[in-house]
C-alpha cells in the first residue's frame, strides 16, 4: 500500500521528528528554528575546522579564491559585521586583515566559536516585536529577522563551500560518517 507524501510528513511532525520540536516548546522570544540553524552550521563549521590538518587551512581551489582558514575568518567577520545592521555592536575584536593574517588553526577556531557565541547573544536579546523593526542591509530596507536569516544563510552558504574544499582535500565531514558518504 502507498502511503501519501504528506501523511508521511505528517505523522513524523506529530512524533516530534522535526528538527526544533524539543526546542520550539521550551522557548518564546527569537523564533528558536533561527537559532537551531545557526547552532547547526556553528557546529558543522568548527567539526570541520577541527578535523581539517593546519596544512590545509592555506589550500584554496585556484588563483584569487579564498583558502580554507580565509573562508573560516570571512564567517567570523560576518558574524560579527551582519548583526549589526539589528543593532548588534560588535565587539571590534578582528583587525581589518583578520581574514588573511589569522590562519593558525587554533587561532581560528577560537575565532569562529567566540563569534558564533556573539550571534547567539544578539539573537537571545531579541524580541517577537523586534524581529520587525525596520533595518537597512548592505543598502536595501529590510528588517531584524531578515539581517538574523542572512546571518544564518551566510554560515550555512560557507559550510557548503568547505564541505566541498574538505572533500578535495581528503577531509570527510565529521558527521557524514559512512561508507561512500
Amino acid at each position: 500500500m502507498r502511503i501519501p507524501t504528506l501523511a508521511v510528513f505528517g505523522l513524523a511532525f506529530a512524533a516530534g521528528a522535526t528538527p526544533c520540536a524539543s526546542a520550539l516548546a521550551q522557548s518564546s522570544g527569537l523564533p528558536v528554528e533561527f537559532v537551531a540553524q545557526l547552532d547547526d552550521a556553528a557546529t558543522k563549521l568548527v567539526q570541520l575546522a577541527e578535523a581539517t590538518p593546519q596544512d590545509k587551512y592555506t589550500w584554496r581551489p585556484g588563483t584569487g579564491v579564498r583558502s580554507f582558514s580565509e573562508v573560516l575568518m570571512h564567517v567570523v567577520g560576518g558574524n560579527y559585521f551582519i548583526p549589526t545592521f539589528a543593532g548588534v555592536k560588535s565587539p571590534g575584536e578582528l583587525p581589518r586583515d583578520a581574514e588573511t593574517s589569522v590562519t593558525q588553526k587554533a587561532q581560528v577556531i577560537d575565532h569562529l566559536k567566540r563569534s558564533f557565541e556573539h550571534v547567539r547573544g544578539g539573537m537571545r536579546a531579541l524580541t517577537e516585536a523586534d524581529l520587525t523593526k525596520p533595518a537597512t542591509l548592505f543598502g536595501r530596507p529590510t528588517t531584524y529577522r531578515d539581517v538574523f536569516l542572512t546571518t544564518v544563510t551566510h554560515a550555512h552558504e560557507h559550510l557548503g563551500q568547505l564541505i566541498a574544499y574538505a572533500r578535495v582535500n581528503g577531509v570527510a565531514p565529521p558527521w557524514s560518517a559512512g561508507p561512500g558518504r
